[in-house]
């Protein structure tokens, strides 16, 4: 199903290409004709590497494949093109791979995700081509090494449109298509199935493809997806500012305090204890309930008390931004999330720290809101605050904030998509993702024919956590999805185990289709029939 009525395709590839051999040789000359009518080529590169390393240090969370399961090398075809779309003065690198022999592809496609400010790049095609997949990636219109300044302004002051819109989707899509026309070129044939793998930019690059190119990929992981952008991003920035204004600088440790009072309160409530939360509606640990008790931290060494407005810094990093009318603006983070991911601080001493925003949230509000190089949290009030969150609604929404609920050309494109998110994300509120999915339910109640969401307690940002992470099985679950029509009403998910009670260092159970919830039910904690969907 690879190329269903795209733009640029209005008739057989093979005929517009003259393509009829299945095994082409992996050389310029094969894909000279490789273009859409929207786009200037610069520049064709085309390479035949065999032996090539798959980098097997990739993280699981962000490949197509375990890292146990991939080889070390691969044989590939790596198709490399540089191109601009006429008067937008941009650049874009798309990066296309391809079994070099034919025996090795298994008539599939396959595209995964990027991370960050990170759209994709050459790394993301290997671990799909060494799966079997034909695959294609795009760096979005920027180097991954360039400053956001470098891209995202035109000058000073002024935002860069294009280039925004080439990461946000414009360069995605592109991708996906070239990656289809070269796939069919070299084999002689389109992919059978196509497919979308992601997680954070990539989970939110994975919703992008289903709400504005839905008839691209048969299936699709969204993994904790980055959407609501133009949202999220001021909840991100939110810990720092809240800091500067309550003018205190807590050290890790003290955070960390925080997390481990909040599970020591409320890790048994679903009858096992494990150190994750995973009932956190019925958990009402308030930040206050440990003021004046004291710390003992070791890096930097010495004892620091918990004062009212470390208190008021925690419940707010909680509770999410408010207005200065004390309106809601976003969701908070989980009560057992790592507070220092976007509250990091560097200590001389304990009751001595320096808050460094988190960089891409930072960039966010001072690149594409304030627009400005300079701009600096310090003296920031609740009302400048409240103004970057308008001005990032307002102005960024339609280009990158990936939350339009209608999914109805997915739908009857025959797509399937499943999305995860971890409860104890430290980056991306889960409770977003959330508010997405029942804002869908509620516009298409029969949502879960075509798309399925999974909470996964315990999990941190992607993957990592004591708790149940879905990430070896979710890419195989949306597969028999699609190709064989098995509908996932439980993911499978493995966790750390707990002591005391199993031989084995980790325990498996099937997380729950939201709203569905993740249940103990009594018995072994380390065995999946203890659990079950309520």
């Amino acid at each position: 199903m690879a190329l269903r009525s795209m733009p640029w395709a209005s008739m057989s590839i093979l005929s517009l290409f003259g393509v009829g051999a299945a095994s082409s040789p992996c050389t310029e000359g094969t894909f000279s004709s490789l273009n859409l009518s929207n786009i200037d080529i610069l520049s064709l590169n085309v390479t035949a590497a065999r032996n090539y390393a798959t980098g097997a240090s990739l993280s699981s969370g962000t490949t197509s494949a375990p890292v146990g399961q991939m080889p070390s090398t691969v044989d590939i075809c790596i198709v490399s093109l540089q191109y601009t779309h006429p008067g937008q003065n941009d650049i874009v690198n798309t990066y296309i791979g391809l079994p070099l022999n034919d025996s090795n592809w298994n008539s599939r496609f396959l595209m995964d995700g990027g991370g960050g400010w990170v759209a994709g790049g050459l790394d993301e095609i290997i671990a799909p081509v060494a799966s079997g997949y034909s695959s294609s990636s795009t760096d979005g219109g920027h180097n991954s090494t360039a400053s956001t300044a470098d891209w995202g302004f035109v000058s000073e002051g002024n935002t860069n449109w294009p280039a925004l819109w080439d990461f946000s989707s414009v360069a995605l899509g592109e991708a996906a298509v070239l990656g289809k026309l070269a796939t069919e070129i070299y084999f002689g044939s389109p992919p059978k199935y196509s497919y979308w793998n992601g997680c954070s930019t990539g989970g939110r690059q994975g919703h992008m493809m289903a709400q504005r190119f839905p008839t691209y990929f048969d299936g699709i992981v969204g993994g904790s997806p980055a959407i609501n952008w133009d949202k999220f991003q001021l909840a991100e920035f939110w810990p720092a500012f809240l800091a500067q204004l309550l003018d205190t600088q807590p050290p890790a440790c003290l955070l960390d305090a925080f997390t481990d009072a909040a599970i020591d309160a409320c890790d048994l409530l679903d009858g096992v204890k494990d150190d994750i939360i995973s009932l956190p509606g019925q958990c009402h640990f308030g930040a206050s309930s440990i003021v004046g008790q004291t710390v003992n931290c070791s890096d930097p060494d010495g004892q620091i008390a918990i004062t009212d407005k470390m208190a008021e810094l925690v419940q707010g990093m909680w509770d999410g931004p408010r207005s200065l009318e004390d309106q809601f603006e976003w969701y908070g983070l989980g009560y057992d999330a790592d507070l220092t991911a976007l509250l990091t601080t560097t200590c001389t001493s304990v009751d001595n720290c320096t808050v460094t925003p988190f960089s891409i949230s930072a960039d966010w509000a001072r690149i594409f809101l304030a627009r400005n190089s300079s701009f600096s949290i310090q003296g920031l009030t609740r009302q400048d605050f409240d103004d970057l969150y308008r001005e990032s609604v307002d102005q960024y929404a339609s280009v990158i904030g990936t939350r339009n609920l209608d999914l109805t050309e997915y739908k009857l494109a025959g797509g399937k998509m499943i999305s995860w998110h971890g409860m104890q994300d430290e980056l991306i509120p889960t409770n977003g993702t959330v508010d997405y999915y029942s804002r869908v339910m509620e516009l298409d109640p029969s949502v879960a024919d075509y798309y399925r969401f999974f909470l996964a307690p315990g999990v941190e940002h992607c993957e990592g956590g004591n708790g149940f992470d879905p990430n070896d099985y979710v890419f195989e679950t949306l597969r028999a999805w699609v190709e064989n029509s098995t509908v996932p009403d439980t993911l499978e998910a493995t966790a750390v185990a707990v002591a005391g009670s199993n031989s084995s260092s980790t325990r498996t159970a099937y997380l729950c289709p939201y709203p569905k919830i993740f249940t103990y039910v009594g018995g072994d904690p380390n065995d999946a029939a203890s659990f079950s969907c309520a």
